[in-house]
Order: structure tokens, then sequence, then C-alpha cells
């Protein structure tokens, strides 16, 4: 019986020394602004980094979530015909087309998305955003807010 128990216990704990993994998990916030709008973005997410039969491994999952707020007047809001807005970091980007056919009645714009086995914005990124509505544009960056 304790022949059993002690081989039990080594195969226990080959098993687990074999399947060690690393997490890591993370939440940066970026935010800028130019003359007209200001922006936000949030990236929250989970580094899975292992070790399987000598290889290492590694998998990744992440949300991240952009607010686009206007600091214009409020009527000036009332008068955006289209909204057109993107952004860039080095694990991609994401543009928004918007054409209202009513006047906005808000004063913020947002889009999410998350991602399984992709890349993950990196903490010290400088992140390019374009905002052009109607006949007017505006650049300007967001940088991690505890830099």
């Amino acid at each position: 019986m304790k022949k059993t128990s002690m081989t039990l216990l080594m195969m226990l704990v080959v098993l687990t020394s074999c399947s060690k993994e690393e997490i890591i998990t993370y939440e940066y916030t970026f935010s800028g602004e130019g003359e007209y709008w200001k922006g936000t973005f949030i990236t929250a997410g989970t580094q899975i980094w292992g070790n399987e039969k000598g290889q290492l491994t590694y998998d990744h999952e992440g949300n991240e979530e952009f607010m686009l707020e206007y600091m214009g007047e409020p009527n000036e809001i009332l008068q955006i015909e289209s909204l057109e807005y993107s952004y860039t970091t080095s694990s991609g980007g994401h543009n928004s087309r918007r054409t209202f056919t009513e006047p906005p009645t808000e004063n913020i714009f947002t889009s999410a998305s998350s991602s399984k086995g992709g890349a993950k914005v990196q903490e010290n990124e400088i992140i390019q955003v374009t905002v052009k509505w109607d006949q007017l544009e505006e650049e300007f960056v967001l940088i991690n807010d505890n830099n």
C-alpha cells in the first residue's frame, strides 16, 4: 500500500511539473485628446505561458474598448452628418464610419472587441487616432495613463 501511494505521489509531481504555466493578467488605459475630440482605449486580458514537452507555449485572450468623446459645443454635435474614426495599435487597428440621418443625441461613441490567440497591445505603445467629421479632420495620440 505504501509503495502504491508513493508511486501515485511521484506521478502527480511529474505530471504537475510538465504542465507548469505562468498566467499574467494585465489592464492598460490609454488616453489623449485633440482640440475637439478625446479618446480612451482600455485593453485587458490574460497571457498564458507554458512548456509542453520542452516547447514554449503561449496563449492570449483579450478585450478592448475604445471611447471617443466630442468636446466641442453641444449644439455643434447636432450638425454632424458623418463621422469616421480609426485607431492603430501594434496588434491591429479599428475603423468605424457612421452617417447620421438624424442629429446624434450623444457625444460619446464606442466600439469594443475581444480576441483569443491574437497579439497583445503593449504597455508602452503610442496609439494614433484619426477622426473625420463632415469636412473636418483631427489627429491625436493616446498614451498609457500609468506612464
